[in-house]
Protein backbone atom coordinates (compact mmCIF):
# COMPACT_ATOMS: atom_id res chain seq x y z
CA UNK A 1 0.00 0.00 0.00
CA UNK A 2 1.74 3.28 -1.06
CA UNK A 3 2.40 5.91 1.75
CA UNK A 4 -0.01 9.13 1.52
CA UNK A 5 1.68 12.36 0.28
CA UNK A 6 1.38 15.29 2.14
CA UNK A 7 -1.56 16.93 0.21
CA UNK A 8 -3.51 13.77 1.08
CA UNK A 9 -2.76 14.27 4.75
CA UNK A 10 -3.79 17.40 4.52
CA UNK A 11 -7.04 17.01 2.62
CA UNK A 12 -8.42 14.27 4.99
CA UNK A 13 -7.65 15.65 8.25
CA UNK A 14 -9.28 19.19 7.34
CA UNK A 15 -12.20 17.09 5.89
CA UNK A 16 -12.72 15.10 8.93
CA UNK A 17 -12.05 18.34 11.46
CA UNK A 18 -14.42 20.67 9.45
CA UNK A 19 -17.13 17.98 8.68
CA UNK A 20 -17.16 16.67 12.18
CA UNK A 21 -17.55 20.42 13.41
CA UNK A 22 -20.55 20.73 11.28
CA UNK A 23 -22.48 17.38 11.62
CA UNK A 24 -21.73 18.07 15.71
CA UNK A 25 -23.46 22.37 15.03
CA UNK A 26 -26.12 21.23 12.57
CA UNK A 27 -27.28 18.09 14.36
CA UNK A 28 -27.16 19.31 17.76
CA UNK A 29 -27.06 15.57 19.45
CA UNK A 30 -25.70 15.32 22.89
CA UNK A 31 -25.93 11.67 23.20
CA UNK A 32 -22.98 9.15 23.02
CA UNK A 33 -24.22 7.29 20.60
CA UNK A 34 -24.92 10.25 18.45
CA UNK A 35 -21.10 11.73 18.57
CA UNK A 36 -19.80 8.48 17.78
CA UNK A 37 -21.89 8.09 14.94
CA UNK A 38 -21.02 11.22 13.53
CA UNK A 39 -17.06 10.92 14.07
CA UNK A 40 -17.16 7.54 12.07
CA UNK A 41 -18.89 9.25 9.28
CA UNK A 42 -16.35 11.99 9.66
CA UNK A 43 -13.65 9.48 9.35
CA UNK A 44 -15.21 7.89 6.50
CA UNK A 45 -15.56 11.27 4.25
CA UNK A 46 -12.10 12.21 5.43
CA UNK A 47 -10.87 8.73 3.91
CA UNK A 48 -12.72 9.11 0.66
CA UNK A 49 -10.99 12.64 0.42
CA UNK A 50 -7.51 11.62 1.13
CA UNK A 51 -8.01 8.52 -1.34
CA UNK A 52 -9.38 10.84 -4.25
CA UNK A 53 -6.97 13.69 -4.19
CA UNK A 54 -5.28 13.74 -7.71
CA UNK A 55 -1.64 12.79 -7.43
CA UNK A 56 1.15 15.55 -8.66
CA UNK A 57 1.41 15.52 -12.69
CA UNK A 58 5.31 14.80 -12.74
CA UNK A 59 4.60 11.48 -10.34
CA UNK A 60 1.07 10.49 -12.59
CA UNK A 61 2.89 11.08 -15.90
CA UNK A 62 6.45 9.24 -15.75
CA UNK A 63 4.82 6.19 -14.35
CA UNK A 64 3.80 4.54 -17.78
CA UNK A 65 7.62 5.64 -19.26
CA UNK A 66 10.22 3.33 -19.51
CA UNK A 67 13.12 4.50 -17.31
CA UNK A 68 15.50 4.44 -20.50
CA UNK A 69 15.42 4.59 -24.11
CA UNK A 70 14.88 1.18 -25.53
CA UNK A 71 15.11 0.50 -29.47
CA UNK A 72 12.56 -1.92 -30.74
CA UNK A 73 15.05 -4.36 -33.08
CA UNK A 74 11.62 -5.72 -35.50
CA UNK A 75 11.76 -5.21 -39.26
CA UNK A 76 15.54 -4.10 -38.97
CA UNK A 77 17.85 -5.03 -41.51
CA UNK A 78 20.74 -7.30 -40.07
CA UNK A 79 23.98 -7.55 -41.30
CA UNK A 80 23.48 -10.82 -42.77
CA UNK A 81 20.92 -9.57 -45.38
CA UNK A 82 23.39 -7.60 -47.86
CA UNK A 83 25.50 -4.91 -48.39
CA UNK A 84 22.61 -2.73 -50.07
CA UNK A 85 20.27 -3.69 -46.68
CA UNK A 86 23.12 -2.60 -44.64
CA UNK A 87 24.30 0.99 -46.12
CA UNK A 88 20.73 2.13 -45.77
CA UNK A 89 20.58 4.29 -42.07
CA UNK A 90 18.25 2.62 -39.31
CA UNK A 91 18.12 5.57 -36.96
CA UNK A 92 14.87 6.36 -36.09
CA UNK A 93 14.20 10.07 -34.92
CA UNK A 94 13.19 9.79 -30.46
CA UNK A 95 9.62 10.05 -29.75
CA UNK A 96 9.47 12.54 -27.16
Amino acid sequence: MPRPNAAQLAYGSCTVIFSTLAMLLLSQTSSGLGIAVIAVAALVLGLLVAVTVPLPKSASAGAGRPAGRQHATAGRPTASVGSAAAAESVHEPANL
